[in-house]
């Protein structure tokens, strides 16, 4: 990931494989016409120096982004060793590579597209729009080397 403001202990090179191997939602968080923030849990991948996701057109997430394009993220999991990036992007909304985009999420995090999900998300593939996050500033974070000690349950 070439982001001119990284911060904490990942390279670029390790941002790049933190987010290729992670198998958990980013969250994106927005803010709405109201100034209240939306955060929504969404399935992603890095290509690049973006990170892509999908979703349905009419959701309040693109109807935000679209009067607000700068988000926040995170892809940080819940469990110890805690790790992860969180950042700053803009994001554009691409009408025409939704459906080939789910289907690279649909690889990543169900293996195949046979399954019932699959199949139910490919019916209405060609009505998907993906999300091009365009970090500005990412941070990462690594607890793994002070968290090596404890064990389930102590302080």
């Amino acid at each position: 990931m070439d982001v001119a403001n990284l911060r904490g202990p990942f390279s670029p090179a390790e941002v790049d494989g933190f987010l290729d191997d992670a198998m958990i939602p980013m969250r994106l968080a927005t803010v709405g016409p109201t100034g209240w923030p939306l955060v929504v849990s969404l399935w992603f991948l890095r290509h690049g120096d973006e990170i892509l996701a999908a979703t349905r057109p009419t959701s309040t997430l693109v109807a935000f982004l679209n009067q607000e394009p700068r988000c926040g993220f995170e892809i940080a999991g819940d469990d110890p060793p805690y790790k992860g990036v969180r950042g700053r992007a803009e994001v554009i909304l691409d009408d025409n590579a939704g459906g080939p985009v789910l289907e690279l999420l649909l690889m990543k995090y169900q293996g195949d597209l046979s399954s019932r999900l699959a199949q139910t998300l490919l019916a209405r593939a060609s009505d998907e729009v993906c999300l091009r996050l365009r970090p500005r500033s990412m941070v990462s974070w690594d607890f793994s080397a002070r968290m090596s000690g404890t064990t389930e349950g102590s302080p």
